[in-house]
Order: C-alpha cells, then sequence, then structure tokens
C-alpha cells in the first residue's frame, strides 16, 4: 500500500511545490538552491526529499493526513548525501531473465563513494523506491547533469598492468575489484599488459595520450615509479627541455593513478593512508588530484631518473641482494636480504652536501653542533663520514612496517626533502634503530642519527674499498657491477659509480588521491627482524 501511494502522489512534490509542510527541513533552510523536491521510499520509510545544488537530504514524513497531504515529522532525523560521494546513477528495475533492464521500475540507484576508518573508502548504493516511470526520469536526468559537471573526473583512461607484481595476482586484482567500478562509473578503459621491465617506459613515450584524462598503474612501487618517470621524461621532451642543463622542468601533461598491487606499495600507502585496492580506485573515479613533489637523480651531469624517494648504503644493498633471489616469494626475498645485509653490515666513506631547505640561523647552528665535522657555507652544509645508510625522501613512506613512515615529518607536496644519515655503529645498536620504525615515535633518536630538511643533496661515495662486492653473494646472477654503488629508487634498483646529485621539483606530477588525515596510532610488528 506504501509503494502505490508513492507513485500516485509524485506531482505535488517536483520543482519545490508545497508539500503540506510550511518550510523545509532544518538543514535545507541553509542557503542552498534546492533543484527538486519529492517523495521517495528510503530504506522502507516514506521520506521527504530535496535535492539541492550540494547535497541530497530527506526526513522521514508521517502517513497521510485524512484530509490529503503529508507533512513534516517533527522527531524525524534529517539526513544528507553530499552530491560529491555520488560516481554513478541508474534506474533500478525488477530483474526479468527474458528481457533484461526492461521490468519493471522499482526507482532510483545512486553509487556512492562512503569513508570508513583509517582513511578506507568503500563503494555502496542507496536506494530511491519511486514507482512512476515520469519523476523517476526527472530525479534520473538531474542526477546525470550533476555527475558530468565534476570537471576533475575521468572519462577515459590508459590502464598499465604489470602482471609479475608481488604474488602475480595484479591482474586478478584489477579484473576482479578495479574494472567493474571503473565501468559502473561510466569510465571507457585502454589496458594495456607489460611484457618486460621497462616496457611502461617505452610505451608512454610513444603511445598517443590525447584521448585520455589520465594513466593508471596496477603493480608495486616500482611499477608507479617507472610510469611516473616516463609521464615526466615525455613532459620534457614536449617542453623542449634540455635535461641536462635546466633546472625548471616541466609538469606531467596527465594525472597518474596507483593501484597497489605489490608487496609494499610504499607509494600508494603514503599517498591514500592505506594500500587499499577500492580506495584508490575511488579516488581515481572521483577525481581527487593532489600535486606531489618529485625528486630527479643525476650524475656527472645526466639523468638517471625521476623519483620519490631513494636509499643510498644498507637500503641500496639489501635491494640488490633481493633482486638475486626473485625466485623467492616476496616476502621471504625481503626478509631473507635483510638478514643477509645484516650480517655483512658495512658502512660506506662518503661525503654528504646538502642545501637547507628554508632554515633559520639558530637550526643551522644546531644541526652543526649536532655534527662537529659540519661546514656551513651560507645554506649550504657537508658531513663527512663512515655511513650505514642514507635516506633521501620527498613523501612520507608509510609502509607496514613503519605506520608514521620512513619519513614521518615530510609531507607529499611541502616542497623539501628528508635527508636521513645514518652513522657508523654497532649492529645491535642499528637493528634498534631499525626496529624503532614500527613505533609512532622516537625513530631517530639515537646519536649516531642526523636528520636534515633539503631542498638540494650530493652524495659523494669516496671509494668502493669498503663497499658492497657483489660477487660476495650468491645468486643467479649479479646486479651490480663491481665499481657501481647500489641504489634503491623506489624499490627499483639502480647503480651509480660516482657522485649522485639529487634535487626537488615542487609538485612535478599529478596523482589521483586524498588528503591524509592523521594516521592511526596502532603500532605494527616488523616482521623482518
Amino acid at each position: 500500500m506504501l509503494r502505490r501511494r508513492l507513485g500516485s502522489r509524485v506531482g505535488a512534490l517536483e520543482e519545490g511545490a508545497p508539500v503540506g509542510c510550511p518550510e523545509l527541513p532544518k538543514a535545507a533552510a541553509e542557503p542552498e538552491r534546492v533543484l527538486l523536491r519529492g517523495i521517495f521510499e528510503i530504506g522502507r520509510e516514506s521520506c521527504d526529499v530535496a535535492l539541492g545544488e550540494r547535497a541530497l537530504r530527506w526526513q522521514r514524513i508521517r502517513p497521510e493526513l485524512p484530509a490529503g497531504g503529508a507533512r513534516c515529522d517533527p522527531l524525524g532525523k534529517e539526513e544528507s548525501l553530499d552530491l560529491e560521494d555520488i560516481f554513478s546513477v541508474k534506474l533500478k528495475r525488477r530483474c526479468s531473465a527474458k528481457h533484461p533492464g526492461s521490468g519493471t521500475l522499482l526507482g532510483i540507484t545512486l553509487f556512492i563513494c562512503l569513508k570508513e576508518q583509517q582513511n578506507k573508502l568503500k563503494d555502496s548504493t542507496l536506494d530511491l523506491i519511486n514507482f512512476s516511470e515520469d519523476h523517476c526520469d526527472i530525479w534520473f536526468r538531474q542526477f546525470k547533469r550533476i555527475l558530468e559537471g565534476f570537471a576533475n573526473r575521468p572519462k577515459a583512461l590508459k590502464i598499465l598492468l604489470n602482471p609479475q607484481s608481488h604474488r602475480k595476482e595484479s591482474v586478478q586484482v584489477y579484473y576482479e575489484k578495479v574494472e567493474p567500478l571503473l565501468k559502473l562509473a561510466g569510465i571507457k578503459t585502454d589496458v594495456t599488459i607489460t611484457e618486460y621491465e621497462g616496457h611502461a617506459l617505452s610505451l608512454l613515450d610513444e603511445c598517443e595520450l590525447r584521448g585520455f584524462d589520465g594513466v593508471v598503474c596496477v603493480g608495486g612501487d616500482g611499477s608507479a615509479s617507472e610510469a611516473a618517470h616516463a609521464l615526466l621524461l615525455r613532459a620534457q621532451k614536449n617542453a623542449g627541455v634540455e635535461m641536462d642543463s635546466s633546472p625548471t622542468l616541466t609538469g606531467a601533461q596527465l594525472p597518474l593513478g596507483l593501484i597497489p598491487a605489490g608487496s609494499t606499495n610504499v607509494l600508494a600507502h603514503s599517498l591514500f593512508g592505506i594500500p587499499h585496492v577500492v580506495t584508490a580506485t575511488m579516488h581515481i573515479i572521483l577525481g581527487h588530484i593532489q600535486s606531489v613533489d618529485v625528486c630527479t637523480f643525476s650524475s656527472a651531469g645526466k639523468l638517471l631518473r625521476f623519483g620519490f624517494s631513494a636509499m643510498f648504503g644498507f637500503g641500496g644493498r639489501t635491494l640488490a641482494l633481493a633482486e638475486k633471489y626473485r625466485w623467492m616469494s616476496p616476502s621471504q626475498r625481503r626478509d631473507f636480504a635483510v638478514i643477509k645485509a645484516l650480517a655483512k653490515l658495512k658502512p660506506e666513506d662518503c661525503k654528504i652536501s646538502f642545501l637547507l631547505a628554508g632554515c633559520s640561523q639558530d637550526e643551522q647552528e644546531r644541526k652543526a653542533q649536532r655534527s662537529p665535522e659540519s661546514d656551513c657555507g651560507g645554506h649550504w652544509q657537508t658531513i663527512r663520514g663512515q655511513f650505514l645508510n642514507i635516506s633521501i625522501m620527498a613523501i612520507p613512506c608509510l609502509c607496514s612496517v613503519a605506520p608514521r613512515g620512513l619519513a614521518p615529518d615530510t609531507r607529499l607536496n611541502n616542497g623539501s626533502m628528508a635527508l636521513i644519515a645514518v652513522r657508523n655503529t654497532t649492529r645491535p645498536e642499528f637493528v634498534k634503530h631499525l626496529k624503532s620504525y614500527s613505533s609512532v615515535k622516537n625513530q631517530f633518536n639515537f646519536p649516531f642519527v642526523e636528520t636534515y630538511t633539503i631542498e638540494e643533496v650530493k652524495i659523494h661515495p669516496k671509494s668502493n674499498s669498503n663497499g658492497y662486492s657483489p660477487q660476495e653473494e650468491g645468486g643467479h646472477h649479479a646486479t651490480v657491477s663491481e665499481n657501481g654503488f647500489p641504489w634503491n629508487i623506489d624499490g627499483d634498483l639502480m647503480e651509480a659509480a660516482s657522485e649522485v646529485h639529487i634535487r626537488l621539483h615542487p609538485r612535478l606530477i599529478k596523482l589521483y588521491g586524498g588528503s591524509l588525515e592523521e594516521m592511526n596510532d596502532s603500532k605494527v610488528a616488523c616482521n623482518c627482524i
């Protein structure tokens, strides 16, 4: 009986017409123009629904009075839904096996994005039940116009799918979890499954991108970094920028989306606060875009690559070892490499020159006092000595073993990098430092750890006499030459035989992702030490 009455009374509530209630629900009295007003059944309750310019609002109404019409229930709680959280709308019909899509009209289904704890997003639905074809058609077309008005939302995406990521589950992840949501949102896709390392780089250098609104990488940190590197290289090429001489670079043409399907997913974790496939997909669908700082890594005046973070010393050697045992599972390979690198823990004799990022004179003096070997010249400082590990990070680098990040004071786009220099110490003390990342405080509260906020840095290893020798280890193949030093750049192994110059370029690339809120303070145990 309730549904029949809903279908027979639609006319009284179109375009803000009176409904027997002298005023709109309380929140709708705000200065927001009401586009449509009508009665729908929501959650088995008859509701007065108002579609505004920014939100959809509804309030339960009492049954019809004897004289006809409806009136607002003063005890009914008003609920609302921001229009920006709607990503698709469809007419809801009773399923018909013989004639799919042409069954009896039941109303309208809104596909929405809901936020849960720890920055997690999920897709859900809200059904507006009404049997009137005319009534639902008016509302449906209005919802479609609203969705088309969100300019940042992509309509076509180029998808790069790395089938080798993590446990080779990325193909399944994409086709089971990502593609259905993209189709539901009406986004056209062109999928390429990469076949070899560097495939994404060559593809993005040659393919036509004018028909796409963004590029999406399905894979781990290495895949995402390769795609970002490729987009930025293409931007410099199109702009005619000489990479070896110009400090001013051009931003990437298209935003990059990341679907986490790797073993660590540091970049995705730093973007979304959680390495969750549906969360990453919803940020892409809703067009949440933010500019992110990027580093250039150069040696002998030539660009090596673009990247977001790097580790030299222990971090580079660990990755070089892990690359030799790719026949192991990702977790086994990582743990084995960490243990073996700790067993052969050796410092590197280095000179580090860096440009401080907007530090006051007091801060510069304090930094110099902490390091007696510092040589201050203007904003530049130089430190020398034996270092077990050197990290340079333009993003916070969150991961499962570092809930606050490897560089917790760094942001995605604050125009600075974190330099973390770990001087030579005993193996037990170094292990304590590594384990401290699993806590939420005191990661750098060690006398042998120095931290700086910088804009530019040069790492100059003096020799390879104390360094890592690839021939010392077993494995199937050598990944670093005898005279080269291994670097870990965004989870990819890079070799450099001499000084590496790292420069920050603020907001050089746009990534799909929302603004991170405060991370959960829960402690995560490190499983690799």
